[in-house]
């Protein structure tokens, strides 16, 4: 796969004309959550171009996760308002996660470096929630009562149907 990357990336540069956005980006002032899913497209999927969001992926679209880059992004660039995407269909519904830690240091026996690198990462959040609208509404609490975000924050919620591509509200929120 690599190796095609040049050459669409070629195709990219000959018509790329965004070299004049700043750092000050970005323009709607908006961070998007979402999961690393490769079927997701969120920046094309609510209408978002180059420069108008900080598009922040991993596994789940755990807040809990991005919540140093949301820091970051509200500090150093004016960000107000956070959109947390989850999606039908998610992995971390459907995969045996338990115990992913055992599994990786069982796949590596005998390994202390592997051991203690397992040690150290925080899988936590892929333990939290076992259905989709939980997982939602937990993470858009978890982050409006999170002591780090800056006051008046827009925090919302949402689900894509991986099926149709619809983005839809899952649940009702409180008011901001």
């Amino acid at each position: 796969m690599s190796d095609t990357f040049i050459a669409h990336n070629d195709k990219y540069v000959a018509s790329f004309d965004k070299g004049d956005l700043k750092l000050d980006v970005p323009n709607k002032k908006v961070v998007v959550v979402t999961c690393m899913d490769a079927r997701i497209d969120p920046a094309t999927q609510v209408g978002l171009g180059l420069g108008d969001a900080h598009i922040l992926r991993n596994a789940g679209a755990s807040a809990r996760e991005a919540l140093r880059s949301i820091i970051v992004s509200q500090r150093f660039l004016g960000v107000r308002e956070v959109a947390i995407i989850h999606h039908t269909d998610c992995g971390l519904f459907s995969f045996e996660l338990d115990n992913i830690e055992d599994r990786i240091k069982s796949e590596h026996p005998g390994n202390s470096g592997v051991a203690q690198a397992v040690d150290n990462v925080d899988f936590s959040a892929l333990y939290l929630y076992k259905n989709l609208e939980d997982s939602v509404d937990g993470d858009v609490k978890w982050l409006k009562a999170n002591p780090l975000l800056e006051e008046g924050t827009v925090v919302t919620g949402w689900v894509q149907d991986t099926t149709t591509g619809k983005v839809m509200v899952p649940i009702p929120h409180e008011p901001e």
